[in-house]
C-alpha cells in the first residue's frame, strides 16, 4: 500500500515579499519583482536588472547569526521558519524528521568575497567560517540543525531543477518508511557580477535594462533570456495519518513525482521535450491519477527562445490541450535551484484556492504557442490536481503533482 504524503507548511522569501502570504498576494495581482541594479558593479555589466528580495534576511535572524551564514543559507532559514511554525512545529521524534534542501550553485558570494580577501590581505584575513558558509549542503545542514533532524539531512544540486528535485526526494524518504516528516526546498542567491557575466556570455539573459517589469516575458514572441532572481521556498511534507493524528491543517496532497535526465546538453533542452514528457508520465504513472485530472501547470518557461516552446511540445506530448498554464518566472525571475521549491508553494496555493496566478509580459504570444495560458490576470479554475515543471542545466527534468487534500 502507498504511503500518502502531504503537505502541512509552506515558507518562502522571493522578489515578491518576505513570506508566503505576501509572495502569493503579489502573484495573483500580476507584479513584477525585477528592478533595475543600482550597484555600481553592476554599471559594467550588459545585464543591469535582477529580480533581489523584497525584505532583507537580516530582518528576521540575528545578525550575529547572520554573520556566519552564507546569503543563501539566511533565506533556507528564513524560509524554514515559517513553513515549520505554519505546519504548527510538528513534535515528531527527530530521528523521524529529515531535511532535503537544495541549492544550484551554493554559496557562491562566499567564495568569491573570501577570496577576494584573501587576494588583498593574505589567508589569515581569511574567515575561519568560510568553508561552512560556501559548502552546497550548507542550507541543508544549518535548517537540519535548528530542527534537530536526525533522520538525514541532504542537499540535491541539480541546477534548476533542485527545489522540485529536493520536494521529490521528500516523498521518497517518506514513503520509505524512513521518516515520518521531511522539511524539504531549495534556496539560492548570486546575485553578483561574476555569474551575471557569465549567464550573459552565454546569452540567455534578457538584455531588456531599460525596461526591467517587462523583461521577463515567456512564450513571448521579443523574449530574450532570463531574470536572475534569489529566493527560497520550503515545504513541510508528511505521512497523512501523522498529519491527521495530530490535526495539522493540509494544502495538499503530494501525490506523485517523476524525475529523469535527457542525455543530450549541457545546458540545451532537448528540442522535443522527450526528457521532460518521460517526467511528467513518471509522474502521472507514480500519482495514479487521470492526466485529464491535471488542469493546472505551473510551466518552468524561464523566457529563453528554444526552452520556452520545448516545454509546450513536451506539455503537448504528455498531457493533450485541456489544462491552464502560467509561468510564475514572469514576475520572480528565475529563482534557479529555489525556483521549482517556489514554484510548487505558487502551484499548491493555486489547488487550494482554485485560482491560476497570472503571466505577466505575453503581449505577443509564440506563433507555437498554442496551449491556454492564463495571461495578464489571475484566473478562477477547478483543479484537481496540478503540475509543476522543473528542468535544469545538465538535462535534469522533474515533474511534481499535487492533488487536493
Amino acid at each position: 500500500m502507498t504511503v500518502e504524503v502531504v503537505v502541512t507548511g509552506l515558507g518562502a522569501t522571493t522578489p515578491l515579499g518576505g513570506d508566503v502570504a505576501s509572495t502569493w498576494e503579489a502573484l495573483l495581482a500580476g507584479r513584477s519583482g525585477v528592478h533595475k541594479l543600482t550597484y555600481d558593479w553592476a554599471e559594467q555589466l550588459p545585464v543591469r536588472i535582477a529580480a533581489e528580495l523584497a525584505q532583507s534576511p537580516l530582518e528576521k535572524i540575528d545578525r550575529v547569526k547572520a554573520r556566519r551564514l552564507d546569503r543563501s543559507e539566511q533565506l533556507a532559514l528564513v524560509a524554514a521558519r515559517e513553513a515549520w511554525a505554519q505546519a504548527g512545529e510538528p513534535g515528531v521524534p527527530k530521528d523521524r524528521l529529515a531535511v532535503v534542501v537544495g541549492s544550484g550553485i551554493g554559496g557562491a558570494q562566499t567564495l568569491l568575497a573570501q577570496d577576494d580577501i584573501l587576494e588583498a590581505s593574505g589567508p589569515r584575513r581569511v574567515s575561519p567560517h568560510t568553508v561552512p558558509m560556501l559548502m552546497p549542503n550548507g542550507p541543508a545542514a544549518y535548517v537540519g540543525l535548528e530542527l534537530g533532524a536526525q533522520a538525514g539531512v541532504h542537499a540535491p544540486t541539480s541546477a534548476c531543477a533542485t527545489g522540485a528535485e529536493a520536494i521529490a526526494w521528500g516523498l521518497d524518504i517518506i514513503r520509505s518508511g524512513r521518516a515520518d516528516v521531511v522539511v524539504a526546498g531549495g534556496t539560492e542567491a548570486i546575485i553578483h557580477p561574476l555569474p551575471i557575466a557569465g549567464f550573459a556570455s552565454m546569452r540567455a539573459m534578457s538584455t531588456r535594462n531599460d525596461e526591467p517589469e517587462k523583461a521577463s516575458r515567456p512564450w513571448d514572441k521579443g523574449r530574450d533570456g532570463f531574470v536572475l532572481g534569489e529566493g527560497a521556498g520550503i515545504v513541510v511534507l508528511e505521512r497523512a495519518d501523522v498529519a491527521v493524528a495530530r490535526g495539522a491543517h493540509v494544502f495538499a496532497r503530494l501525490a506523485g513525482a517523476g524525475m529523469t535526465s535527457d542525455g543530450y546538453d549541457i545546458v540545451q533542452p532537448h528540442p522535443e521535450g522527450a526528457g521532460a514528457v518521460r517526467a511528467i508520465a513518471a509522474a502521472i504513472r507514480d500519482a495514479g491519477i487521470d492526466k485529464r485530472d491535471i488542469m493546472h501547470v505551473n510551466a518552468h518557461a524561464t523566457s529563453t527562445p528554444v526552452g520556452d516552446m520545448a516545454e509546450i511540445k513536451a506539455l503537448h506530448a504528455a498531457l493533450g490541450e485541456h489544462p491552464v498554464l502560467t509561468s510564475t518566472k514572469s514576475m520572480t525571475g528565475h529563482l534557479l535551484g529555489a525556483a521549482g521549491a517556489v514554484e510548487a508553494i505558487a502551484t499548491i496555493l493555486a489547488l487550494y484556492h482554485g485560482t491560476v496566478p497570472p503571466t505577466i509580459n505575453l503581449d505577443d504570444p509564440d506563433d507555437e504557442l498554442d496551449l491556454d495560458v492564463a495571461a495578464h490576470k489571475a484566473r478562477q479554475l477547478d483543479i484537481p490536481a496540478a503540475l509543476n515543471n522543473s528542468f535544469g542545466f545538465g538535462g535534469h527534468n522533474a515533474a511534481l503533482i499535487f492533488t487536493r487534500a
